[in-house]
């Protein structure tokens, strides 16, 4: 894989693998009362292109479920449910799916376990260079093998690795057809999907047509259930206010709305479902000769900070305090945060560590000056800089000579990834869904090498992981707290405030999974 792909993705979520993962994490649902359309057209509003519609692009993992479809699914309440495989089972290294009879591909060809392992196979090949595959997949190699009398697929990883059927299970499964042809999945769909795409534009808008007989969804939905969409045709709308703006108007149906236009859509018939996020996900650079390598500077930094503050700050009034690294709803989410973050005396703990100031100089150590360079991208959030300049003002007064840069966004991934030039850098995050997919961005080695870009080394952190590594699903949920403890213990990270953005609809009833993705079987149009 290029080495700027998964950072750039990365940079725009604190790690950003949750676009794919979308699929895992609880749902929820919006509410209307009037009566159901039948047949009809949805519009939806989404805030990029999407300039290949491949599933396991980097571009195309979002807009896969509409055409694609994995061997399980996840219920509201976040168990999982029923896919393509009516049954399955795993340990730490293997998995086992057997499939429901009957499923056909948009081409009309029958699926075959074998056609399903040969999926799993090519998207997991790393010299296909897949992206949006890699950020689904388990982060260990592994196998898959068929047997088609039976219906079931398998698959063996070469280490343990505790949620394969929350990630082999969620991979869009792409059909032979598009296996054979892969540049075609780019323009056209080959998947079992509710939906086929069956208009692209560059730029937008793209349309999705209904496929009839389809009966395997989630927890077995069909698109044989009045008031689902026959057409869904999504253009795009960069700008929050004109996606509000055209929700008001009845231009779209369905949008994602964050920040103060969030306010204009109250009290409008509007159904409307919240989706958690984490704003302000902060790193500090620990790789060598950086000042905050050394812990007890950190904690000292971290313990300086207002957090009720710069969580009013970061969500635009009211805010609260995040509890984790990844937003409310992912698994093994828990409220870690105030229990463990550094309870210190500023002053006291920068003494210990060595750092003083005299009268109204600077804060030095052995005749040095402590001096950060705090980076942020307004491309990552519209109150990120306002949330670094508070930290800085923070700093500032403590003695410290703080260097505050707003980059663009492929600045910041430039300074997090190749040249290291930053000490803070603030982002946003919806989190991953998994706890597993932090491993890498507060272990291993830094780039080019690994993405351990802040230069992570936490021991503790690091055994814990060894060990949740061996323990099935959330049966490790217990160990992985405890791991996500001991970075919030040493001061490795920061998550500012616990927010969200809202998914509205006009005329429609939906429901979403972790991350405010729509669940295309979901829908239903309202009079």
């Amino acid at each position: 894989m290029p080495r700027h792909t998964v950072p750039v993705r990365l940079a725009a979520t604190g790690t950003a693998a949750a676009l794919a993962l979308a699929g895992c994490g609880g749902a929820a649902r919006s509410s209307t009362s009037t009566p159901l359309v039948d047949r009809g057209t949805v519009r939806i509003a989404a805030a990029n292109e999407t300039p290949s519609f491949d599933p396991y692009s980097a571009f195309g993992a979002a807009p896969a479920r509409y055409a694609y479809d994995s061997l399980v699914n996840v219920a509201a309440d976040g168990t999982l449910v029923s896919g393509l495989a009516s049954s399955w089972q795993a340990t730490t290294t293997t998995a086992t799916f057997t499939l429901r009879p009957g499923i056909t591909c948009s081409d009309g060809t029958p699926l075959t376990a074998s056609a399903v392992a040969r999926a799993l196979t090519y998207a997991g090949d790393p010299a296909h260079q897949l992206a949006g595959a890699r950020t689904v997949l388990p982060g260990v190699p592994f196998t898959a093998s068929a047997d088609d009398p039976t219906g079931t697929v398998s698959a063996t990883t070469v280490a343990p690795f505790p949620f394969l059927t929350r990630t082999l299970g969620l991979l869009p499964v792409v059909c032979p057809a598009g296996l054979d042809r892969p540049r075609s999945l780019e323009r056209t769909s080959q998947g079992t999907g509710p939906y086929v795409l069956t208009r692209y534009t560059p730029g937008g808008p793209y349309e999705f047509t209904v496929r009839d007989g389809y009966a395997w969804g989630p927890a077995g939905a069909t698109t044989a259930t009045p008031g689902l969409p026959t057409r869904i045709v999504i253009s795009v709308v960069p700008q929050a206010s004109t996606a509000a703006n055209l929700l008001l108007t009845g231009g779209v149906d369905i949008a994602t709305v964050s920040g103060p236009d969030r306010a204009r859509l109250t009290g409008h018939g509007l159904a409307a479902t919240d989706v958690p996020t984490v704003v302000g996900l902060t790193f500090f650079n620990q790789r060598p000769g950086r000042p905050l390598g050394d812990p007890a500077l950190r904690r000292a930094m971290v313990a300086a900070l207002d957090r009720q503050g710069l969580a009013n700050v970061a969500v635009g009034g009211t805010g609260r305090p995040a509890t984790d690294f990844g937003a409310e709803g992912a698994v093994c989410h828990a409220d870690l945060a105030a229990a463990n973050l550094p309870a210190l005396d500023t002053a006291e703990a920068l003494r210990a560590a060595g750092w003083t100031r005299t009268g109204g100089g600077p804060l030095a150590k052995d005749g040095r000056p402590l001096r950060l360079r705090l980076i942020t991208s307004p491309d990552l959030g519209p109150t990120l800089p306002s949330v670094a300049e508070l930290m800085a003002r923070t700093w500032t007064g403590l003695g410290a000579d703080v260097r505050l840069v707003g980059e663009s966004l492929p600045a910041l991934v430039n300074a997090m990834y190749q040249t290291g030039e930053f000490d803070v850098v603030v982002g946003s995050t919806p989190g991953f869904a998994l706890p597993v997919g932090f491993v890498p961005f507060f272990s291993g080695p830094a780039p080019a090498e690994g993405l351990n870009f802040a230069g992570v080394a936490n021991p503790e952190y690091d055994d814990l992981v060894a060990q949740a590594l061996q323990e099935t699903d959330t049966a490790g949920c217990g160990t992985w707290n405890r791991a996500a403890a001991a970075l919030f213990r040493s001061a490795d990270a920061l998550p500012i405030a616990d927010g969200q953005s809202t998914v509205y609809g006009h005329r429609t009833t939906f429901a979403t999974t972790f991350g405010g993705a729509v669940i295309p079987t979901s829908i239903r149009l309202h009079q």
